[in-house]
């Protein structure tokens, strides 16, 4: 399995979770949890997803990702599992 943490951040509106799950399912990427809360207006999601089966390289999957979060107004950040896990290491 190859993990990768995918972050949405931003205001809220309709279809923010629809449109990045769209774009998922179209790269066969599947989710594996996934959590999201509105406070004040403000979006906030993260999900846990299995990239082995993507039908596009990661570096394709995080341009397809930022290009969406661009035409939504919102921030999406894609990154390895490893990559997340050393980041936050205490």
């Amino acid at each position: 399995m190859d993990r990768s943490i995918i972050t949405v951040t931003g205001l809220n509106k309709v279809g923010i979770i629809a449109k990045i799950t769209t774009k998922l399912a179209a790269c066969n990427v599947s989710i594996l949890d996934i959590t999201q809360t509105i406070r004040q207006g403000i979006f906030n999601m993260m999900m846990i997803v299995d990239t082995s089966e993507s039908n596009i390289a990661f570096d394709e999957l995080r341009a397809a990702l930022a290009a969406l979060a661009e035409e939504m107004g919102v921030h999406i950040l894609c990154q390895k599992e490893e990559i997340f896990d050393k980041m936050h290491r205490v």
